[in-house]
């Protein structure tokens, strides 16, 4: 079973910018969109681009390497067939909190 992990205070990710951090040996991407928050794989499946430094719009991030897009809310490329992994995220109390993907709960147990 995942857990919640606190990863970062929410004023270190400015709006439409995301940031990459570290949960039970995996490294995510976190996005501050203007309604909320995503949080995803941090390495786009194409090339290992680091999503993070995408170009962020449209609840999409568009991987910095070569271009590939990927929603923020289903992981689904668009336009293509890759897709990358989605994980829950909150703020509470002004701190980020995210729980990895159930695909992903080996990886915490491991850590």
């Amino acid at each position: 079973m995942s857990v919640w992990t606190r990863i970062a205070c929410a004023e270190d990710v400015p709006m439409l910018e995301g940031r990459s951090v570290h949960v039970a040996g995996h490294q995510i991407a976190v996005f501050r969109l203007p309604g909320g928050w995503a949080a995803t794989d941090a390495r786009c499946p194409h090339k290992g681009g680091p999503l993070q430094d995408g170009i962020v719009a449209d609840s999409c991030v568009t991987c910095p390497l070569h271009q590939r897009r990927f929603d923020l809310r289903s992981g689904a490329q668009i336009g293509g067939p890759d897709t990358i992994e989605v994980h829950e995220i909150e703020e509470r109390d002004g701190a980020l909190w995210v729980r990895l993907a159930e695909g992903r709960a080996d990886l915490e147990d491991a850590a």
